[in-house]
């Protein structure tokens, strides 16, 4: 069994446990802040309630109450929704470490943008993801912390701040994925640092007779919803690498902004409506959400290569002799490849014409490819691809 195989099994075995604990997360946090504030008060509450809701699902009917601290009697088999939240952080950094850690110079580095040893593209990695927490968690406890919209824009510019920078320094892939596992890394740590710690120490002081602290519940509470809002655009971080029209864009850091609006918009829109909230009052998200939306599209719009030169076969031939057919060839002679990714070989001018699309979406409208730019294809190399591709339709 080679090395290649055997990394991509794990490759394949973490991101499967990634996607089915990152559901279970996802999908508690969703229906937790929707069941929030679809809560009710209603006649005859019991002591300590805040709130009632009727729901029904699976030809039942449920009936959730919800108090404020804790009632003054907790069950032995009390469900605590964490390990979702731990699973998916410990399987994602898993697939970090595998995908790009062990792959540095093909996924992480590009010369281009920053001349890196693997060694120091992995420790500003680790270290930007602990820096990002303490920054937001400092955020989070100064006064800043107590003027919601202010908390916001401030974690705003620190999301987009932390993209600039991942974007100056990894390749497009890198960068896009860094910015999911920042944002991550933030929601996880709320989860592990706060939001259960704060929900012991109001058990345990239940446990003891003593009155919780409610400022522990509005703590735990102000995390899930910062939680709940940033997840949209971390699942948009987490599958970018499929998109090289984000990757490989000049300016992604913006796209970042933009994917930033348009899930926070779109989030507030379903949990405004959700507590029931006057339409009049939050219709503005989606709007916002789709002018951000339009924005995407018209800096992603593709480039036209029609008409700016004539290109030969031979000369793209030989081209993609040299940039591409160390990977994508019957024999790939890249380190660690034991065949064409994809089954994609491109060593003859029939599998150009072939995938002459996919070549450019990731070689001529982004820089994709070639894998870490190894092989030094410039921007005219590009655009005598893009050319060649035009004139052949």
């Amino acid at each position: 069994m080679t090395l290649a195989f055997a990394m991509d099994w794990l490759n394949l075995l973490f991101r499967w446990a990634h996607l089915i604990v990152g559901i279970g997360w996802i999908g508690t946090s969703f229906y937790f802040i929707a069941l929030d504030l679809s809560l009710r008060k209603r006649e005859s509450m019991k002591e300590g309630v805040l709130g009632t809701a009727w729901e029904v699902h699976g030809g039942g009917f449920y009936h959730v109450e919800k108090y404020m601290t804790a009632p003054k009697e907790l069950p032995d088999d009390l469900i605590w929704y964490k390990w979702e939240a731990y699973l998916t952080w410990v399987t994602g950094f898993a697939l970090l470490v595998v995908q790009y850690y062990f792959n540095a110079t093909a996924y992480l580095i590009d010369p281009s943008v920053l001349k890196l040893m693997p060694s120091e593209a992995v420790l500003i990695s680790i270290a930007s993801l602990v820096a990002g927490w303490f920054i937001y968690d400092k955020l989070c406890k100064s006064p800043i912390g107590r003027n919601t919209p202010l908390l916001a824009v401030c974690v705003f510019v620190l999301i987009l701040a932390a993209a600039y920078m991942f974007t100056h320094v990894f390749s497009g892939r890198g960068a896009l994925i860094h910015i999911g596992a920042f944002i991550g890394t933030i929601m996880a740590v709320n989860v592990f640092g706060v939001i259960i710690p704060n929900q012991k120490k109001i058990a345990a002081s239940l446990m003891a007779g003593e009155a919780p602290d409610p400022a522990l519940g509005a703590i735990g509470k102000q995390r899930s919803v910062h939680n709940n809002y940033l997840t949209l655009p971390v699942l948009l971080m987490m599958v970018s690498n499929h998109y090289p029209m984000l990757t490989g864009h000049p300016h992604a850091w913006l796209l970042v902004a933009l994917v930033l609006i348009i899930g926070g918009m779109v989030r507030h829109f379903f949990n405004r409506h959700d507590a029931g909230d006057e339409f009049g009052k939050f219709w503005w998200s989606l709007p916002l959400a789709a002018v951000a939306t339009m924005a995407a599209i018209v800096m992603t719009a593709p480039r036209d290569f029609s008409g700016s030169q004539t290109v030969s076969d031979a000369t793209v031939l030989q081209m993609a002799r040299t940039h591409c057919a160390i990977c994508h060839s019957a024999n790939p002679t890249y380190e660690g490849f034991d065949e064409a990714p994809k089954e994609i070989e491109l060593d003859t001018v029939a599998n150009l014409h072939r995938y002459a699309d996919l070549i450019m979406a990731q070689a001529v409208q982004s820089d994709a490819m070639p894998l870490g730019n190894e092989t030094g294809m410039t921007a005219e190399d590009r655009a005598t691809l893009g050319a060649w591709i035009s004139q052949q339709k």
